[in-house]
């Protein structure tokens, strides 16, 4: 067993020195829209002509195929490791859901988790890869610990929505990254207002611009805000990144990574 451990730690070491950018994705609680954040930020990455990797690390949710529309593909491998599901052109996804019956829980203990996770960063096929988009479980508990302990010189950005209770999560969210010396790129505030449809007024549903007042307490960036919209939810119910549409909601996204590419220091693709 120590052996099978040893051969998967440098797996994971080999994997890592073939990534040229890591960045995980957190958020201090569920439900304010991280896992939207991080399929759209793969996609939009892809969409640019970079190679692209997302790890749906978020064992217990495991939602990025279906968001992606490859909900129904089957991972196959061989003795040198797992291929990734080509999801798009230049993106590449690993997920648990891939290997899980229909709405099948996952009932595991920590460890079995770990080894799962070490697997698919170490034992997967993802090649050189631009960009590895990491889908952490919310909070900041032993899970996200690990795996940000495992996915070395990694980027953080932060995902939250406006309202006092979710900045307070995200603060801690912030705080836990620093302690493990992780590059914060900054804070996405998600659900950043509604414009309505019908008469054009824009509606604070979960106030607005909490988040900007939070990265700047912390000292981090703050990257963009991303409004309500219904095109979000569709294409997410029908695996289709919203970032593929025209809308307020895909260029305030847009916004954001553009940001990203310039505080990595990325070029643009031809």
């Amino acid at each position: 067993m120590a052996e099978r451990i040893r051969q998967l730690d440098k797996k994971i070491e080999e994997n890592m020195k073939n990534i040229k950018h890591k960045i995980a994705i957190l958020s201090g609680k569920g439900g304010v829209g991280k896992t939207t954040v991080a399929v759209n930020l793969a996609a939009a990455l892809a969409m640019k002509g970079y190679e692209t990797g997302l790890l749906d690390a978020d064992i217990h949710g495991p939602n990025v195929p279906k968001m992606l529309g490859v909900e129904h593909e089957s991972i196959y491998g061989d003795e040198e490791g797992m291929e990734p599901i080509k999801a798009a052109p230049h993106l590449k996804v690993i997920s648990l859901a891939f290997m899980l019956g229909k709405d099948m829980p996952v009932i595991w203990r920590g460890p079995l988790k770990m080894t799962a996770i070490k697997q698919f960063i170490g034992e997967v096929k993802w090649g050189n890869l631009d960009f590895l988009i990491v889908d952490l479980p919310p909070g900041t508990g032993d899970e996200p610990l690990s795996i940000a302990q495992i996915i070395k010189q990694s980027n953080a950005i932060v995902v939250t929505t406006p309202q006092d209770v979710a900045l307070l999560d995200s603060r801690r969210a912030v705080n836990f990254a620093r302690q493990l010396n992780m590059h914060i790129l900054g804070i996405v505030e998600n659900m950043s207002g509604f414009k309505c449809p019908h008469c054009g007024e824009e509606i604070n549903l979960f106030k607005m611009g909490g988040g900007e007042i939070a990265a700047n307490e912390l000292g981090v960036d703050f990257l963009g805000r991303i409004p309500i919209d219904e095109k979000i939810v569709i294409g997410g119910d029908i695996g289709k990144p919203f970032v593929e549409e025209n809308s307020e909601a895909s260029k305030a996204f847009m916004e954001i990574v553009e940001k990203i590419l310039n505080k990595l220091g990325e070029e643009k693709k031809e």
